[in-house]
């Protein structure tokens, strides 16, 4: 699970910003939302809400940097593209095995050299102070150099900076670094990160092909979102349909970026008895939300964290809203969503969100900012209880545009 992330120059972030899924205790409306651990009380969800261009995205791609560097795959790591800079930072707390760990790393992307990495477990004593174990340390600007492994520590300053310690040295023999690639490794292949404008189909393909538990909970969660359909199910031959000779449509297309058209062409649609062809029948909402299920399933199955770029992308709210509490709710004690969306019904602290579970990307002429809505207090006139859609609207909690589209129609009538 995701505890906290920070990052520095990366994307459109030029300052060191912070991102947090730790729950605050304090508050004990909606506990269900928290899944308590030995070590720390984490969120289960977080919502980010932004103008169109203002940074959303960019939080995604950080996660991804994340992901990548860790599979040894740093090549989607981007520094800020208004800053001289070419050093991206980024560290995040998570837990694994009932183990709080932090792991930082900087980039220099113009070398593709790793400058710092750091790996640590936190401790925790009964009066809940921390105490940092550090298994490894490589700082190259400050020379400083430390391993657990004692027999790796007069040789650690040599090891390779293309690549972050755990890839450039064999483990077998030093049980600490072997200890934190596995940590790193486990993590790593938990984040699962999705963007709805583009999401494929293969992942669902793949799990109903398998005929186990998931392709029936995957069904189920297709049927019962109330699409009008009595079934959803991969054909092993293809339906006697042709395709129509224009062109496919541009949704149709997005759809079948990492699967084979045949096998598209199986998933199959059953309305009032009569099996059609998904991709020709059902709707872009429709295939969205097939596409999705394996994840949602999966995610909640093997405790995983699902991070979704425009969550609400084609699908109506009740459903966006009835996926959120899914992972809210008190079954879900592993899993974890992280999203992005403009719909703002699902802004609300009184049944589906706690206050520190929303946050915001705000973009002005002095830079590109993160914050959460537990940020506001009652002093902000901003409570559990208080219209947080109503205040959103008004512009009091930022993040939000100020289109002015009459000028564009002034504009078009007086160039006639």
């Amino acid at each position: 699970m995701l505890v906290s992330l920070k990052f520095n120059n990366a994307y459109i972030f030029s300052q060191e910003t912070s991102f947090s899924l730790k729950a605050d205790m304090r508050n004990k409306r909606l506990s269900s939302n928290v899944i308590e651990t030995s070590v720390d009380s984490v969120l289960k969800s977080a919502c980010i809400y932004g103008s169109n261009n203002s940074g959303k995205t960019c939080l995604v791609r950080i996660i991804r940097a994340l992901w990548s560097v860790i599979l040894s795959q740093p090549g989607d790591v981007t520094p800020n593209l208004f800053s001289n800079n070419s050093v991206v930072s980024i560290s995040c707390v998570f837990i694994q095995d009932e183990k709080e760990w932090e792991y930082s790393f900087s980039l220099d992307t113009k070398t593709m050299e790793f400058i710092f990495e750091r790996f640590a477990r936190i401790d925790y004593d009964q009066y809940r102070n921390s105490k940092e174990i550090v298994y490894f340390e490589r700082d190259f600007i400050n020379q400083k150099f430390y391993t657990k492994d004692a027999s790796l520590q007069p040789s650690i300053h040599l090891m390779g900076r293309k690549n972050i310690l755990i890839h450039v040295v064999d483990v077998a023999t030093l049980p600490y670094l072997e200890e934190a690639r596995n940590v790193l490794m486990n993590f790593a292949n938990r984040i699962v990160i999705v963007d709805m404008n583009n999401i494929p189909l293969d992942n669902t393909i793949m799990m109903l092909k398998n005929h186990d538990s998931l392709q029936k909970d995957i069904v189920s969660f297709i049927k019962n979102a109330d699409l009008d359909l009595e079934d959803f199910k991969y054909e092993e031959k293809n339906l006697p349909f042709t395709l129509p000779e224009q062109k496919p449509s541009e949704d149709v297309i997005a759809m079948q970026i990492k699967q084979s058209f045949e096998d598209t062409l199986r998933l199959t649609s059953v309305y009032k008895g009569v099996p059609l062809p998904s991709l020709l029948f059902d709707s872009t909402g429709t295939k969205k939300i097939a596409a999705l299920a394996s994840y949602v399933v999966s995610a909640l199955k093997k405790g995983l964290i699902l991070v979704v770029d425009e969550l609400d992308s084609s699908i109506h709210f009740k459903l966006t809203r009835s996926i959120v509490s899914m992972f809210n709710n008190e079954l879900n004690d592993k899993a974890q969503l992280i999203f992005t969306a403009h719909d703002v019904s699902l802004m609300d602290c009184k049944k589906l969100f706690r206050k520190e579970q929303i946050w915001f990307v705000h973009k002005d002429e002095d830079g590109v900012y993160l914050y959460s809505l537990a940020d506001f207090t009652a002093k902000d006139g901003v409570r559990d209880t208080t219209d947080i859609i109503e205040k959103y609207n008004r512009g009091v909690l930022g993040a939000i545009p100020d289109p002015d589209m009459i000028e564009t129609l002034l504009q078009v009538k007086n160039d006639k």
